[in-house]
């Protein structure tokens, strides 16, 4: 058994697989990474090879430890997280999966999730997950593996096959098929769970079908997860905690407090704010989740999930040819004429929360013969400035109020210019921490966690450090005059308007 005090994090996102290596002090000693390839079979589906993941996992891993210049026997323990929702079956005598996964973006099971919704199935699904029905999450996927794929269905009632997301099948892989658990942050994606009674829903699960034989065991996020294989890594590692993606930066982000909140801006965004023990319904449109569940005792959540973020920038830069790297807009945003008020609502591929409008599309609005790239570049910027204020303004309707502090993390958080306009148009502090790699931090506090490298949540809070932190300068007035014009930018590409 490993003696080591370091934390080696698997982040297996979307587009890479990632590993780092941290100290008990929550310092970054090694990373790793590999470009994820992305299959596209057919329009609006997207699917992942495991095996791809596979191999990549094992070679990061190894990398990370290279890269710090230490050795498997100084890793106390392994903490995982992963893309939420992607969906895999598998062989269990074999360990192979039954077909490509099905990644968290894809759309095929809509006119599924349209079926179910016109028998009044949706009130039931929010009512015990804290979901809606939608193909993003993991229930209705396994219900086309089971119907599409050959035999899977027959082979599931024998108990043959597995299902898991990502971090579950990393553990099966891991242990050498001896564990089939995960964590109850990535349960609660599957549309299959009980986020009140924390157990797999009889009734949702004859709903879609789905044999309970399939699942895994779920427990705590820093619960024991096994052992490696001595063979896989050269030392036979304990794997001691596990997250979906956005619940390990919740983590990592040290939002431990109810009214605590966090945004990471990536691709997309994703912000999740902490209610503590009490299990918030939405009214808008936001999803209820497990932040974590620590010692039995679970803590919730309200999400939001914008869709576009830094895919705008990227637009930017790939489609229009306005840009030649993200690192550009701030420059470019500072030297914008401020007196023109162009409004940019990205919704290249709908509207994500809180409106839920997949079939709106993008629009420019304000635009005049003296717009140019500086003031794109800053209308971009600002377009995540206000979704995210969508994202508050739902949650304080919901009831979350007070929050004076959004910690916030990601690629695009290295921008202070849109950090300062964020904290403006929210009119709270926006805090941009030491460690920018959250999500992998946050499996490692977990790991450490089990570990007992960390005593309990305190002591992981008192490690978090901010880089850079940014107040509201903006007049009250102003700001409240910017957000109403871009309800009104948002209502004009509105498929219902």
């Amino acid at each position: 058994m490993a003696e080591g005090s370091s934390i080696l994090a698997i982040d297996q996102g979307t587009t890479s697989t990632r590993a780092i290596l941290f100290s008990a002090e929550g310092q970054r000693l090694g990373l790793a990474q590999k470009e994820l390839p992305q299959h596209f079979p057919q329009s609006g589906w997207v699917e992942h090879d495991v095996e791809d993941i596979w191999r990549d996992t094992l070679a990061v891993c190894k990398d990370a430890v290279a890269d710090a210049g230490k050795t498997m026997g100084d890793v106390a323990v392994i903490g995982i997280t992963n893309q939420r929702e992607t969906t895999v079956i598998w062989d269990r005598a074999t360990g192979e999966a039954i077909h490509k996964a099905i990644v968290w973006q894809d759309r095929r099971t809509s006119e599924f999730c349209q079926d179910l919704r016109a028998t009044g199935a949706e009130a039931l699904v929010r009512e015990r997950t804290g979901l809606l029905l939608d193909p993003y999450f993991s229930g209705t996927k396994i219900s086309w593996l089971l119907d599409k794929v050959p035999g899977a269905r027959e082979r599931a009632e024998r108990g043959e096959l597995a299902f898991g997301t990502i971090d579950c099948f990393l553990l099966w892989r891991l242990t050498g098929g001896r564990v089939h658990a995960t964590d109850a942050t990535n349960a609660a994606r599957t549309l299959i769970f009980d986020i009140k009674r924390q157990v797999w829903d009889k009734e949702l699960l004859e709903l879609l079908r789905i044999p309970e034989s399939l699942l895994p065991e779920v427990r705590d996020s820093d619960a024991e997860f096994g052992t490696t294989e001595t063979a896989l890594l050269g030392a036979a590692l304990p794997v001691g905690g596990i997250a979906g993606d956005q619940q390990a930066a919740t983590v990592g982000q040290a939002c431990f407090e109810a009214g605590m909140m966090k945004s990471t801006y990536g691709t997309g965004c994703f912000a999740l704010f902490n209610t503590g023990s009490d299990l918030v319904y939405s009214q808008n449109r936001l999803l209820s989740t497990v932040a974590y569940r620590l010692g039995g005792k679970t803590t919730y959540a309200l999400e939001g999930s914008i869709f576009v973020a830094g895919a705008a920038v990227q637009w930017l830069r790939d489609g229009l040819g306005v840009i030649g790297s993200a690192e550009e807009t701030e420059a470019l945003a500072k030297q914008a004429d401020t007196g023109q008020r162009i409004y940019l609502v990205p919704a290249f591929t709908g509207l994500g929360a809180p409106y839920w409008d997949a079939d709106a599309r993008g629009a420019i609005f304000g635009l005049t013969r003296a717009s140019g790239p500086a003031e794109l570049a800053r209308a971009t910027l600002e377009a995540v400035c206000y979704q995210t204020r969508d994202l508050l303004e739902a949650m304080r309707a919901d009831g979350a109020s007070g929050l004076e502090t959004l910690r916030v993390d990601g690629g695009m958080v290295a921008n202070d210019w849109m950090l300062q306009m964020l904290a403006d148009i929210l009119g709270v502090a926006v805090e941009r921490p030491q460690v920018a790699e959250t999500t992998a931090l946050g499996a490692a506090y977990l790991a450490g966690l089990n570990r007992g490298l960390f005593q309990n949540l305190e002591a992981v809070a008192a490690q978090w450090q901010c880089n850079a932190r940014f107040e509201p300068q903006m007049a009250e007035a102003d700001r409240e005059e910017r957000y109403s014009g871009w309800r009104d930018a948002v209502g004009r590409v509105s498929s219902s308007a």
